[in-house]
């Protein structure tokens, strides 16, 4: 067969040789370039896929992580909202260290009654009626060492009257209220919720 091929005139040669490379080129071209070019197309759609995907999680666990840090925020400021609001067992001893501030701060304590709560969504206020008799520095003292209580306090509806000066010094009768809050148990939420659903639909029918 070589001898054949070299016996043809050159140009007959070069045509055959030309065909030749022409079918090596198409092989390579069919049998390994395209089916290679196919699958390095499908590899870079795949990893373009995966980046995609993984920026996706890598945002979603930056979002997860700020969501992380907001709850704990928020958890924290509500453990210190509820270490400034006591339990319905703690009242009475509150209420009782209230009363001791008023005679330490030399103040007569004429009247401390406590008064019916009223129940709000999520807590209760707990108000308390009183009198003290004493002169100004000591209500000013006792106002302000109610302040300084790690629980919340409130002084309000102040009313300052019969002023008299005992032993050179002006001395008067002050009514208020002290009004403290407390956390309301799951039963007693429940409770207040549907007592409100209940006045929405009476109120509602009207």
């Amino acid at each position: 067969m070589l001898d054949r091929i070299l016996s043809l005139p050159l140009n007959q040669r070069l045509l055959l040789y030309s065909g030749v490379a022409i079918l090596i080129i198409l092989l390579y071209v069919f049998l390994l370039y395209l089916p290679r070019s196919t699958q390095i197309t499908q590899k870079r759609e795949r990893i373009q896929s995966l980046e995609q995907e993984k920026i996706k999680l890598q945002s979603l666990i930056q979002e997860r992580e700020k969501t992380k840090l907001e709850i704990e925020e928020v958890e924290g400021r509500f453990n210190q909202a509820k270490t400034q609001l006591p339990e319905q067992k703690e009242i009475p001893e509150l209420l009782k260290q209230v009363s001791n501030l008023g005679r330490d701060s030399g103040l007569e304590v004429v009247l401390f009654r406590q008064k019916a709560e009223v129940l709000q969504d999520l807590y209760a206020e707990v108000p308390v009626e009183m009198a003290v008799r004493g002169n100004y520095h000591q209500v000013a003292l006792f106002f302000d060492k109610v302040r300084s209580l790690d629980r919340i306090v409130n002084i309000s509806d102040t009313n300052m009257k019969n002023p008299q000066l005992v032993g050179g010094q002006m001395q008067v009768d002050a009514a208020f209220a002290a009004t403290t809050y407390r956390f309301l148990n799951e039963e007693e939420r429940m409770r207040v919720a549907k007592e409100k659903e209940a006045a929405a639909k009476k109120k509602g029918k009207k």
